[in-house]
């Protein structure tokens, strides 16, 4: 069942939260279409700040705005001037009072995204895939990541039949609920048509109670603290 089933969706409630944490009340809809609109906007218009996610919470009068970014001095601008254009932006968006908060991302080599995002535009520079792939993979392993797959689907290099190509390196436990597994779908647009890119990272395995936040799984591994790093654990003694 893993295998078929968006990884993120599929852990949500169990070691993963919510991106859109609010109460839906008569205007579900609404806010499901301006958290949309919220969304393509912030990636849009930051496409070079290498954006991995946006996370929205809602209050009465307040829409707080979590930007995830792997380059935050290219949206807070020379003393913070580009954040407050962005925040006059997304108050017309909204109506509401807005609040931005940005978490850097330390090691982009470990979000899916921002790794899916980096192999998109090098094929979209006409780097061959197969090598921009084998270097994604290289660089996510060199930063201790458990295990990476990359498929690939389309046209590629420009062939007259579509076809799916996948890479894989370490272990990527879809089916296990506590892995922590990064998913993303990026799409690269060549001359010859769209190329999907798929990745998944396994980031390691969370144990025992655990907040549920989006922002968890990044700032665990990448504040240096305590990560889940099986071999580290004190094997038990048989008797």
């Amino acid at each position: 069942m893993g295998q078929k089933t968006n990884p993120i969706g599929n852990r949500l409630g169990i070691i993963r939260g919510w991106e859109s944490n609010w109460y839906g009340g008569n205007d579900y809809g609404d806010k499901i279409a301006e958290d949309d609109k919220i969304r393509k906007y912030i990636h849009a218009r930051l496409s070079k700040a290498s954006v991995s996610r946006v996370i929205i919470e809602r209050t009465l009068k307040l829409v707080t705005v979590t930007i995830t970014t792997a380059r935050p001095g290219i949206i807070i601008g020379k003393g913070g001037q580009e954040v407050d254009k962005l925040k006059e932006e997304l108050k017309k968006i909204t109506g509401k009072e807005v609040q931005i908060n940005i978490f850097e991302i330390k090691r982009p080599e470990l979000d899916a995204r921002l790794v899916a995002t980096s192999v998109a535009r090098q094929i979209e520079n006409r780097i061959s895939y197969k090598r921009a792939i084998k270097m994604a993979i290289q660089a996510t392993m060199r930063m201790n990541a458990e295990g990476i797959k990359i498929q690939i689907s389309g046209r590629l290099n420009g062939a007259e039949m579509a076809r799916s190509e996948h890479f894989k390196e370490g272990r990527i436990p879809l089916s296990t609920f506590r892995a922590d597994i990064d998913y993303s779908l990026v799409e690269a647009h060549t001359t010859y048509g769209r190329l999907g890119v798929k990745v998944w990272i396994m980031k390691g395995e969370v144990y025992g109670k655990r907040e549920l936040s989006p922002l968890v799984g990044l700032s665990k591994k990448q504040s240096g603290g305590k990560g889940n790093d099986r071999s580290k654990r004190t094997p038990r003694r048989r008797k």
